[in-house]
């Protein structure tokens, strides 16, 4: 008792230092009000009807006026901030699988390939059903990655069962360090078209789309669409190396203004990208946030190239990293804003967190309500086309999400394509992904979505076949090539790249993409 008398003593010694160390100089607000959170503090701690520890009260304390904030300033434990440093420089100790939860049991999504995971020989569909003995029912997808990830050369136990085959398969696999790539994957589209993925922005994120792009130019690349839908974001001077590969040197590509002196700072192309002239669709969506706005904001005002899909989602706020004297935690922190270079802000303002009728969770709009640019300010790019501020990047060329038909909708939520490709593949080895599903793994699914209680008909599963069809191509492709073979299907109906191919199709110089759009507003006009 005496001891934890002293600690809680030193404790306030030490945050009225704090107090008079902050204040000196400066009104006594501050000081006064710090005052007010000590005395609280050490009623608390005194008169509460259970023991109280100062830390945690502190602890709770610093979460409840970083929130009152912004969803994004954060006070980060030593566990937190190693994560945040492991996930910036996109590595980590661990197995290497993108996990998903399945019917309650996490569930294999896709290994990384030359990962412990990949050479082990688990599949995309795999159920972990057990990690270290223990059960991992109920687990989440944060909670089964803390599990699997560790130091690199420890062990892990995972425990799995498959499709179509019986008894639960047992793999003792060594951690490895784990490095994510920023580009999954890029491909060829056709004659001459070249797709590239870009999932984050991660240490190493300007290289790998370089590398992409040259390779994809060596295979025949003329034209290129960049795919940064569902990209959250990351590191700024990734998103300036990305950008400036399709920029002259000295581009402007974001600036910062932030209450702080030192905040406000001109982000410039380095050096002449080495593509300047071929045509180039961005596509986005209400997932692209962060470094993927300032990309696409960028190369849309300078008018290197179209930004079709959705209104992103909004996230132009700079967080500076603050690490604690003396501790292994740190103090993230909202400190300045992106601004595009026509002087548009990205941030989207949402409604405070605390607001009862707001039902902000971090999540987006509805489609109609984030594309609406009526009452949006107006600018100008490099050449005189309109674009609009008020949150976010409004494409050029807006393109609605596909609503899924009923049955499809179903079979979708419940992962019946997934799991029924797992099965199929276990049952049928080797098995090449066909252009057409055949008959006989058709009449198979549909037995086996009667078999999963959905309740529908033979016809309306029949007037769904195309789309139901094109789905479970796409989940076994996913299991016989990978991520890149499945999104080969998935583009054959994708109406945003759709819509960017056929732009694409007709332009042979960067500025055709503009025309190419305005013949297409013209035709519609007139039908």
């Amino acid at each position: 008792m005496i001891r934890r008398r002293f600690l809680f003593g030193a404790l306030m010694l030490a945050l009225f230092a704090v107090g008079w160390w902050v204040g000196r100089g400066r009104s006594g607000d501050l000081y006064a009000n710090l005052d007010v959170f000590v005395e609280v503090l050490q009623r608390v701690e005194q008169n509460y009807v259970d023991p109280v520890k100062p830390a945690d009260a502190v602890r709770g304390a610093i979460d409840g006026m970083l929130k009152d904030l912004d969803p994004y300033s954060q006070y980060l434990d030593a566990e937190d901030f190693g994560n945040l440093e492991d996930i910036t420089h996109s590595r980590f100790g661990g197995i290497g699988v993108e996990v998903g939860v399945r019917d309650d049991y996490p569930t294999v999504i896709s290994p990384i390939e030359g990962s412990p995971a990949w050479e082990a020989g688990l599949h995309s569909g795999d159920v972990i059903v057990k990690i270290d003995g223990k059960s991992s029912s109920g687990l989440n997808v944060e909670q089964t990655a803390k599990l699997l990830r560790g130091p690199p050369g420890t062990n892990v136990n995972v425990g799995v069962t498959r499709e179509g085959e019986d008894g639960e398969h047992d793999y003792t696999l060594v951690r490895r360090e784990i490095v994510t790539r920023s580009v999954p994957y890029a491909f060829m589209v056709g004659r001459d078209l070249g797709y590239v993925r870009l999932a984050n922005f991660f240490e190493k994120s300007g290289a790998e789309v370089h590398t992409a792009l040259a390779n994809l130019r060596r295979q025949g690349a003329r034209r290129f669409a960049l795919d940064l839908r569902m990209n959250p974001g990351g590191l700024l001077d990734q998103a300036v190396d990305v950008a400036e590969q399709f920029l002259p040197k000295g581009s402007m590509v974001v600036y910062t203004r932030g209450r702080a002196r030192n905040q406000d700072q001109r982000y410039y192309a380095a050096e002449a990208g080495a593509d300047l002239t071929s045509p180039l669709v961005v596509l986005v969506d209400e997932g692209s946030a962060s470094a993927s706005e300032i990309v696409a904001g960028a190369l849309q005002d300078l008018d290197r190239a179209l930004v079709v899909g959705r209104t992103t989602f909004g996230k132009g706020s700079v967080q500076s990293v603050f690490p604690l004297h003396g501790q292994k935690t740190a103090l993230k922190l909202t400190t300045a804003l992106y601004y595009t270079p026509s002087g548009r802000s990205i941030h989207k303002r949402r409604p405070h967190p605390f607001d009862s009728d707001s039902g902000d969770d971090g999540g987006t709009p509805s489609d109609t309500a984030r594309d609406t640019t009526a009452a949006r300010p107006m600018f100008h790019t490099a050449g005189g086309r309109v674009v609009y501020g008020g949150g976010g990047i409004a494409p050029d060329v807006a393109v609605r999400a596909d609503s899924l038909p009923l049955v499809t909708r179903e079979v979708e939520r419940r992962g019946l394509t997934f799991r029924f490709a797992n099965r199929w593949m276990n049952t049928h080895p080797g098995s090449a992904v066909p252009a057409v599903l055949p008959d006989a793994a058709w009449h198979e699914f549909e037995s086996y979505v009667r078999g999963a209680g959905v309740g529908t008909s033979p016809d309306s599963l029949e007037a769904e076949r195309p789309m139901l069809s094109r789905a479970l191509r796409r989940e076994l492709a996913r299991r016989s090539g990978g991520d890149a073979a499945a999104m080969r299907v998935a583009l054959e109906d994708d109406r945003a790249f759709a819509k960017a191919e056929r732009i694409l199709d007709r332009s042979s110089r960067a500025s055709d993409v503009f025309a190419a759009t305005v013949r297409d507003r013209s035709r519609d006009a007139a039908r």
